[in-house]
């Protein structure tokens, strides 16, 4: 009977560590745990890389649309749960998946050796070509990889054509840009010579500009499988994802969703018809940001500036710290800390409040010094008058000397209002649709790389020059009162 027991044990175990789903794996699986627990998948894009993921008015609401966006609403259908998209740039977005800000990535990413040092990829759903476009004034010159010694190749940054270029295109100097609109306007305005681009992609571009040209240079390892990142601890919804890309491939659905992405991006409708709305909701946007990060920005700078005057050496040396600290570090490398860092350190920041807590805090830095000058520009026989007086110290920064500092700080203040104005178009890189962020939007639904920009730069202008229009009314006001 010992026997029959100890044949029976091992054979027990080994068919239940065989079953399908792998039983075990699922219990070590936090991501899919995650997603099953909260009824929603949350997939990382970059949505300016038409015909993969680009966005376009559906029923007269801004939607994010694509064959990309077949394939995750068709894994999401399949998990029963509901599909949540989150817009970044595409360099931002393996950070965002290792930190558990997203669950995957569905971007016409291909997996390469550094990549899978960091994440899994789910089987291949499509095969892609790698082709170069130029400017058909260059028609002739560019003929092969070994045409573009010494010449200028444009690529999207963190990108299997950046990779790509790296490897074949030998002497080429590489201008590595954030998103394949940008590369677009670099060719199209002569900054560079050539760019590398995913053949559908490439093609649209063509089709829309009759000044750009796809050339028939092949690449030895031009030919590249895409497919979905995932996190190395998510076995089971790397399993299940897998199982949605086989039902693709067996049923034949790619080809029918790429032909519908291709009738949303050529949709006959005006440019501004079609796009007015995704400037002012990016006005909107930077206004809301703009006006809600001067708030903390204000309140945290009076006292870093209060306590940087202080006499105890303990406040005057944590203000100091703080204040050289921000500003001797860039905005961008600040936004990254405080939206992936907050979910390292166990709470979550969606992308709008950390931008408005990064920037607030950047903002408290510089309004600080601006107080701190306004304070120290006030005579000190005022000080020593109002001390005569029987009045405390408090007493005398409230009532004398902070209502006259802000006649000699309200200039400098207005310069900081129209900077944090313009300096939000940093959070664009974490997915904030302000108006930097739905330029690049439009640039990859329309094809115009230039039009877009210039429509943003003129809306900041006028956001600009009536604040500062704004500051100098009260300036005067308050010369005029004093």
């Amino acid at each position: 009977m010992k026997k029959i027991v100890s044949w029976l044990i091992p054979l027990f175990l080994l068919s239940v560590c065989s079953m399908p789903g792998k039983v075990f794996a699922e219990e070590e699986d936090p991501v899919y745990d995650k997603v099953m627990e909260s009824g929603e998948l949350v997939i990382g894009l970059s949505a300016g890389y038409a015909p993969y993921e680009f966005h376009a008015t559906v029923d007269g609401k801004d939607t994010i649309v694509g064959f990309d966006i077949s394939i995750a609403n068709k894994i999401a259908d399949d998990l029963g749960v509901k599909l949540k998209i989150t817009e970044m740039n595409f360099d931002s977005l393996l950070g965002a998946l290792k930190t558990g800000k997203i669950d995957a990535i569905i971007s016409g990413m291909s997996p390469t050796p550094e990549r899978l040092q960091e994440v899994n990829f789910s089987d291949s759903y499509m095969e892609v070509e790698q082709k170069v476009i130029i400017r058909k004034e260059n028609a002739e010159k560019f003929l092969t990889v070994n045409d573009f010694d010494g010449a200028k190749v444009g690529v999207q940054k963190q990108s299997t054509q950046e990779a790509l270029a790296k490897k074949e295109l030998l002497g080429s100097q590489l201008v590595s840009l954030p998103k394949g609109a940008d590369v677009v306007l670099n060719l199209q305005n002569k900054k560079v010579d050539a760019a590398v681009l995913e053949s559908v992609v490439a093609e649209a571009y063509a089709s829309q500009d009759k000044n750009l040209f796809v050339t028939d240079v092949a690449f030895e390892d031009g030919k590249k499988e895409t497919a979905i990142a995932i996190s190395k601890s998510a076995p089971v919804l790397e399993a299940k994802i897998n199982e949605s890309i086989q039902e693709i491939k067996d049923q034949n659905l790619l080809p029918g969703w790429q032909k519908e992405a291709n009738q949303l991006m050529f949709k006959d409708e005006g440019f501004f018809k079609k796009y007015y709305s995704y400037f002012i909701k990016g006005t909107v946007t930077t206004m809301f940001l703009a006006v809600l990060s001067v708030i903390p920005g204000i309140v945290l700078g009076t006292f870093l500036a209060l306590m940087r005057l202080s006499k105890q050496r303990g406040l005057k040396l944590l203000s100091t710290i703080y204040i050289e600290f921000v500003r001797g570090t860039p905005l961008m490398a600040q936004v990254f800390i405080i939206f992936f860092g907050s979910t390292v350190l166990g709470f979550e920041l969606s992308a709008f409040n950390a931008s408005i807590v990064a920037l607030g805090l950047n903002s408290a830095a510089y309004v600080a010094e601006i107080i701190r000058a306004g304070i120290q520009s006030i005579d000190v026989g005022q000080w020593e008058a109002s001390s005569s007086l029987g009045m405390n110290q408090s007493q005398v920064m409230r009532l004398i000397i902070l209502p006259q500092a802000v006649k000699n700080i309200l200039p400098a203040f207005g310069n900081e209002l129209v900077t944090i104005v313009k300096e939000s178009s940093i959070v664009s890189v974490i997915g904030v649709t302000e108006l930097m962020f739905q330029a690049g939007v439009v640039q990859g639904a329309s094809f115009k790389p230039f039009l877009p920009i210039a429509i943003v730069s003129l809306i900041y202008f006028v956001l600009t020059f009536t604040l500062s229009r704004a500051v100098n009314y009260y300036e005067r006001k308050l010369s005029i009162s004093g």
